[in-house]
């Protein structure tokens, strides 16, 4: 949601200061790519996706973007280091180079099936694909997992690719497709009978929008609030304290943004020099449950979207090992999408799913020395 915190720094002027580049490399970064890999995924609605990205990307760009799409659900990566410091399940095809270096298709694809089973996907379109399906086929049997398409209109040779498979027995066959994939694209193939999506440059660039645009500003100094008035970026001072409010189904409704000052009664005790908090979806420290829908027997008011992650310098991730808390982040951001309306699956660019309510007491901007600042 526009203009809503995300994270909040508490310490020294140099503290968070010396924070700030890499704060705003990692938010922007890793939330432009799961931005446009949830979109990704809600347009595929339930077929696979599987990240294809890393030749599009810098080295450590690429398993960051990795672990940013299998929060949001993306079911496996290509990266194998991605595979082995987060615990993402990896898997790929082969490329149209190893079908080339062989002989010819056929070979290509007996060495393929020799190697891996007859439960592989191959690639069928490095020369003609009707002619490769049926040596595919032929090779690996009925049995054969999935094809690979990655030319041409996919929507019209994925008709006829299925079509081709099953007269050759092989109904089980899925069809597999890559290319230059995003949102959209995978929107309009929705009514095609294509079984997964392997998406590579538009993932990993942010399908258009390769940086989300936080900011990190300085907003209250020694218990005071500070803001700036430039033209065009000015800033709202104070501490800010953010929830999501919910009907009695569930289903959220609003953000509530309540912007106070310390010692004016915010919703919990501040963090304490060298601390943070950060939205819930961002680690597994301190995660609060979706609220539940009626049958629970209890209303659904608001719950706090910020919770500590840091305090005094100490980590409080209790997630466990890096690959666990990826699946305890991804199965948070499932749960919290679900009690999203429907309207905010939806890949049309628009503007936010919810809206913002600005509450709580907002104390005019006073000028301070470098103290104990707070930095969204």
């Amino acid at each position: 949601m526009p203009n809503t915190p995300v994270l909040v720094v508490e310490g020294t002027f140099a503290e968070c200061v010396l924070l700030e580049t890499l704060v705003l490399s990692v938010l922007n970064h890793d939330s432009a790519i799961a931005s446009a890999g949830a979109r990704m995924v809600a347009a595929a609605a339930g077929r696979p996706c599987i990240d294809m990205g890393s030749r599009r990307a810098h080295e450590q760009a690429a398993v960051a973007a990795a672990r940013a799409a299998y929060l949001v659900g993306f079911t496996a990566t290509s990266n194998l280091e991605a595979g082995r410091r987060w615990g993402i399940p990896t898997t790929g095809t082969a490329a149209h180079a190893f079908t080339l270096v062989h002989p010819s298709e056929r070979e290509a694809f007996i060495a393929q099936t020799a190697a891996l089973g007859a439960d592989t996907t191959l690639l069928v379109d490095t020369y003609d694909v009707q002619a490769a399906i049926a040596t595919a086929v032929e090779v690996a049997g009925p049995a054969l997992g999935a094809v690979r398409l990655d030319s041409g209109d996919l929507a019209a040779v994925a008709r006829a690719t299925r079509a081709q498979l099953d007269r050759l027995g092989a109904k089980a066959t899925r069809i597999i497709v890559t290319g230059d994939l995003d949102e959209h694209v995978i929107a309009a193939l929705a009514t095609s009978p294509v079984d997964g999506y392997g998406v590579g440059t538009r993932l990993v660039t942010g399908s258009g929008a390769p940086t989300t645009g936080f900011v990190y500003k300085l907003v209250e100094v020694d218990g005071a609030a500070v803001a700036k008035a430039s033209v065009g970026k000015s800033t709202r001072g104070g501490r800010k304290h953010l929830t999501r409010r919910h009907d009695r189904n569930g289903a959220a409704v609003a953000d509530v943004i309540t912007t106070t000052t310390r010692g004016s009664g915010p919703p919990g005790p501040p963090i304490g020099p060298g601390s943070a908090t950060g939205t819930d979806a961002a680690s597994g420290a301190g995660r609060i449950p979706i609220p539940p829908g009626p049958d629970a027997g209890t209303p659904c008011l608001e719950r706090p979207l910020l919770v500590p992650l840091v305090r005094g310098g100490k980590v409080l991730d209790t997630a466990g090992t890096a690959a666990q808390g990826l699946l305890a982040a991804r199965a948070h951001h499932k749960a919290t999408l679900a009690s999203l309306p429907t309207h905010a699956l939806h890949v049309t660019y628009g503007g936010p799913c919810l809206p913002v309510i600005t509450a709580g007491q907002q104390t005019e901007p006073q000028p301070g020395q470098p103290g104990q600042p707070r930095r969204h």
